[in-house]
C-alpha cells in the first residue's frame, strides 16, 4: 500500500498492510532545535513517517468596523516570557484579553468573555467570514499524492467543539461553574457558536482534506463528567459532525484527558475516530487494550504513544518496545494510527526514528 492507501484504510477502520503512524503536528520549537529548522515536509520524508500535513481554508471578512483591535507587546516578565494585551472596541463596549508566550508555546493569561453582557458584545460584533477559500488545501493535497493525508481544523472561535471553543473564550473552571449555576445562559452561548461554524463549515465543499479534528482536551473525564458532556457537548457536536459529512471529510475527536468513561458517547456523536488515546503516564486514563474491545469496530483511533518516555527521556529500543505493545493492543480491529499522544518539544531524533521503523515492521 502506499501511505495514503495505508492512511485512509485506518480512516475506514479497516485493516491496512502494516501499522501506519504519524506525528501529532511538528512543533516550530522541536524543528528548529533538534532538525535544523527543516519543515513539516522535510520531517515527515526524514522518517519515514505516513504523512498528515494540516492546512485549513483561508476565510475572507467583509469590511468591519465595529470590531477594532488594539494589540500591545507588553515586553518580557521576569522570566523571560513575551506579554501581549489586546483591547477590542465595539460600539457597544470593549472586550480585553491577553497572553503570554515563549519559544516553546503561547498561553492565554486573561479570557476574552468574562460575563453574559461581554458575551453579547462579542455575539453581535465579533467578525464572520463571508467565505472560504479552499486554494491552499486542496494544493497541499496535491501535493501530497500518495504520501499521506491532508488534516484539517474546524472554523472555530477557540478550537475543535462549541464546548471547547467556549471554555478558550471565557476559561475552563468558569465555564463549568456557568453550566452548573446557569446552563440556559450557558446553552445560548453554544448554540451561538455552533451555528457561526455549521454556516462556515458549508462553505468547505469542495475541499479536497481528507479528515478535520474536533472535540478538545475540556470535553474530557479529568475535566467535566459524562453526564456535563450528555448536556453541553453531544448535541452540538453531533450536529456539526452531520455538518462535515456533509462536506465529505471525516472527523476524529480530539480528547487529550481521560476518555475511558466517555467511550460510548463518543460514538454517540456519530465522530469516524478518536484521538489521543493517551495513557495514564501522561495524565490520561486510556486502556488502549481494553478501548479496543469496547469501541474498536465503530470507531480508529489516532494516538496512545508517551512521547515523553518514547521519545523525550526514552532510547530506541524503549521505543520500538511502546510501539510493539500499542500494535498488540489494537490489531484484533486494526483501524488504528499510530502516533504521540500529543505535541512534543523534546526528543532524540534517533528515538523518532525507532518509532517509525518499528512501525514499519508491524504487519498485519
Amino acid at each position: 500500500m502506499t501511505s495514503r492507501e495505508r492512511m485512509l484504510t485506518a480512516l475506514s477502520n479497516g485493516r491496512p498492510d502494516r501499522l501506519p503512524c504519524q506525528v501529532h503536528g511538528w512543533m516550530q520549537f522541536y524543528l528548529d532545535t533538534y532538525l535544523d529548522g527543516m519543515d513539516w515536509w522535510e520531517a515527515n520524508d526524514r522518517f519515514g513517517l505516513d504523512g498528515a500535513i494540516y492546512v485549513s481554508p483561508i476565510y475572507t471578512y467583509d469590511e468591519q468596523e465595529t470590531w477594532r483591535v488594539e494589540h500591545r507587546e507588553l515586553g518580557p516578565d521576569r522570566d523571560g516570557n513575551e506579554q501581549w494585551e489586546e483591547t477590542i472596541h465595539t460600539p457597544d463596549g470593549d472586550l480585553h484579553h491577553a497572553g503570554a508566550r515563549n519559544p516553546i508555546t503561547p498561553w492565554t493569561t486573561e479570557y476574552l468573555i468574562k460575563s453574559a453582557e461581554d458575551f453579547s458584545i462579542w455575539e453581535k460584533h465579533h467578525p464572520e467570514p463571508s467565505g472560504a477559500d479552499l486554494s491552499e488545501v486542496n494544493a497541499a493535497s496535491e501535493r501530497m499524492g500518495d504520501r499521506g493525508i491532508i488534516r484539517s481544523h474546524p472554523y472555530s472561535t477557540g478550537q475543535g467543539s462549541p464546548w471547547q471553543s467556549f471554555c478558550i473564550l471565557y476559561g475552563t473552571e468558569e465555564a463549568i461553574i456557568l453550566g452548573m449555576d446557569e446552563p440556559d445562559v450557558l446553552h445560548h452561548m453554544l448554540d451561538t457558536i455552533l451555528e457561526r461554524t455549521l454556516r462556515v463549515t458549508r462553505m468547505w465543499s469542495g475541499t479536497r482534506a481528507d479528515m478535520v479534528e474536533m472535540g478538545g482536551g475540556a470535553g474530557s473525564s479529568t475535566v467535566i463528567s459524562p453526564n456535563f458532556f450528555k448536556e453541553f457537548c453531544l448535541s452540538y457536536d453531533q450536529r456539526q459532525i452531520e455538518v462535515f459529512h456533509d462536506v465529505g471529510v471525516k472527523v476524529v475527536y480530539h480528547l487529550c484527558g481521560g476518555l475511558m468513561e466517555m467511550l460510548d458517547l463518543v460514538v454517540e456523536t456519530g465522530t469516524d475516530g478518536l484521538e489521543t488515546m493517551t495513557p495514564p503516564s501522561m495524565g490520561g486514563n486510556c486502556d488502549l487494550r481494553e478501548a479496543s474491545r469496547r469501541i474498536g469496530d465503530k470507531v480508529f483511533f489516532i494516538g496512545g504513544f508517551d512521547q515523553n518516555t518514547g521519545f523525550e527521556h526514552g532510547t530506541p529500543e524503549v521505543a520500538r518496545k511502546q510501539v510493539r505493545e500499542l500494535f498488540e493492543a489494537t490489531r484484533d480491529h486494526a483501524g488504528y494510527i499510530c502516533c504521540p499522544s500529543d505535541h512534543f518539544f523534546h526528543g532524540d531524533p534517533e528515538n523518532l526514528q525507532a518509532f517509525a521503523d518499528a512501525c514499519r515492521e508491524c504487519v498485519y
